[in-house]
């Protein structure tokens, strides 16, 4: 890392700076056992870098705040047998008290000195933004494409390349999307507890005035499904194939932008790239092993940890990369939840924003 470009962490409205230390000798092997539950920042000094000053308390015995966070990531905080935890409390010369598992409450830390509360509190929110970003994402932003129309076109080209298609290497009706689930995913989201649902729901809500109504003007989005594209680079070692999502007023592609930065604001969403890929999965190797058809997308963090056996889609993509699937008027986002399904098939909704 350049000394002179250190890592900015960002955690809702506040900006972190890591500053790199002398690394401690220890026991690699020790450390490698429990390196699920020690943050990447734990061997760093956080400056924090913002003008906003936390809600620190004055009290007979010196200074006190309060965090609060969800109970699956106080892990984060605690580290192997306390050690992160009891590091903390040496260097920033405090008092850090923890709800014991099964318990609610806030973390507590409490301090003679102000600025070593301060700085204890800095830490601690870059270990439990540290900890979210480990945290297998529970939740996903998603605007539903499963109209009947286009259950109908997904099981006809399903049917279509499984005729036209027979005998080539790794093709076959497992890895077809269940039409039942055909969405596009904006992003991805770590809710913890009913607090982070809570804001996560709204969060959603408040994007009616401030994203669409002024991007929409009351205008209906309408948008395509047509064509195929593949995720990799050689059309004969494909895992992911995809609907291309077509709007010639490109609102949806700023809707969707502005909304994963709302998102992206709150601490609940991590963004992966400039853009959000506007596309709509209908063929997935993960299929193969996961009948359930939870095709969520990976975040960066995760890729590489499961297994799939890809498809030879040269013949396919000759014969139906033009293929049309229909076409609809956008009108809702749902907040859903992952690996779960209401009784029309499609995921579990926690909330929902009606465009009308």
């Amino acid at each position: 890392m350049e000394i002179l470009r250190p890592q900015i962490v960002r955690i809702g409205n506040r900006c972190y700076r890591k500053n790199p230390v002398l690394q401690r000798e220890g026991n690699t092997a020790e450390e490698e056992e429990f390196t699920d539950f020690i943050p990447d920042s734990s061997g760093w000094n956080d400056e924090t870098c913002t003008l906003d000053t936390p809600d620190i308390e004055q009290t007979s015995d010196g200074f006190q705040t309060a965090i609060q966070a969800p109970n699956g990531l106080l892990k984060f905080v605690i580290g192997k047998k306390g050690e992160t935890k009891n590091r903390l409390e040496v260097e920033t010369r405090t008092k850090i008290r923890i709800p014991k598992q099964g318990q609610k409450g806030d973390i507590v830390i409490q301090g003679h000195d102000r600025n070593g509360v301060m700085s204890a509190k800095t830490r601690i929110d870059v270990l439990l933004d540290s900890g979210r970003q480990k945290t297998p994402f529970t939740h996903f932003l998603s605007i539903p494409f499963n109209a009947k129309h286009f259950q109908d076109s997904l099981t006809d080209f399903k049917n279509d390349v499984l005729r036209e298609c027979d005998g080539d290497r790794g093709v076959d009706g497992s890895i077809f999307q269940t039409p039942c689930k055909l969405h596009l995913t904006i992003g991805c989201l770590v809710l913890l507890d009913e607090t982070d649902i809570r804001k996560a729901v709204d969060t959603l809500l408040e994007c009616r005035e401030d994203l669409i109504e002024p991007i929409l003007r009351g205008e209906p989005l309408h948008v395509q499904l047509h064509g195929l594209e593949y995720m990799n680079d050689d059309p004969s070692e494909v895992d992911v194939l995809y609907a291309k999502v077509k709007d010639t007023s490109d609102r949806l592609q700023i809707l969707a932008d502005r909304l994963v930065d709302k998102f992206t604001s709150t601490g609940l969403m991590q963004r992966e790239y400039d853009k959000v890929k506007l596309h709509i999965t209908v063929m997935n190797t993960l299929f193969r092993k996961d009948p359930t058809g939870t095709d969520e997308p990976v975040r960066k963090q995760d890729r590489g940890r499961r297994e799939r056996e890809s498809f030879n889609a040269i013949n396919l993509l000759k014969k139906f990369g033009d293929y049309r699937f229909g076409e609809d008027t956008v009108n809702i986002v749902h907040l859903s939840q992952r690996h779960s399904f209401g009784k029309d098939g499609y995921y579990t909704c926690a909330g929902t924003l009606n465009f009308s």
